[in-house]
């Protein structure tokens, strides 16, 4: 199994370094493959050093620009180089399982809503997480369920979206998860 983890390119705060470094380690010590942007950089880094470190498979894909600016992870056993970041994305998803999202900002963002998006219009059933470290998600979480009450998101979709706290967890809801049917279902055959 591998998991997608989108994090940041910035360090954030100690504590969130922390809890990069366990839940990449914890995943690497479950035999789980980690996904990701293949960055040198930021909690990216830090994820791919521990996973690294403690004898896990870790995937980079990234495109060439960023290869160019020099962010890329120089001791990653496989890295993906791409043209586009849309083309980034669809290798990870294709590589993955399911997803997760660690702290970050708009890129993680992106990442994630658009994997989540992706599983409501039927092109993959693969689970989709935050991984809420300091109650860093909250906030967004509060948002989602405003969506949820004013009538613009169904709440079986948010239902579906995991928030975890460690490794274990997210492996355990990726075990029970339950694909909710597809948004758009196509009429019945005449």
């Amino acid at each position: 199994m591998r998991i997608a983890v989108f994090t940041g390119s910035h360090a954030g705060p100690p504590s969130h370094q922390r809890a990069a470094a366990t839940f990449a380690t914890e995943l690497a010590r479950a035999g789980v493959g980690i996904v990701y942007g293949g960055g040198n950089v930021g909690l990216m880094g830090v994820v791919a050093d521990a996973a690294l470190a403690a004898g896990g498979e870790v995937v980079g894909v990234i495109p060439q620009h960023l290869v160019d600016d020099e962010v890329a992870h120089p001791g990653l056993p496989r890295l993906e180089v791409v043209q586009t970041m849309h083309e980034r994305k669809a290798v990870m998803a294709d590589l993955s399982d399911a997803f997760v999202a660690l702290p970050g900002a708009a890129g993680t963002l992106e990442e994630l809503f658009e994997a989540w998006t992706w599983g409501m219009l039927g092109l993959h059933a693969k689970p989709t997480a935050f991984l809420d470290v300091d109650g860093f998600w909250q906030p967004l979480l509060d948002q989602l369920r405003r969506m949820v009450d004013d009538g613009y998101l169904a709440a079986n979709r948010l239902d579906a979206l995991g928030v975890v706290h460690d490794a274990a967890e997210l492996l355990a809801f990726v075990a029970g998860y339950e694909h909710p049917a597809r948004k758009w279902t196509p009429p019945p055959a005449a």
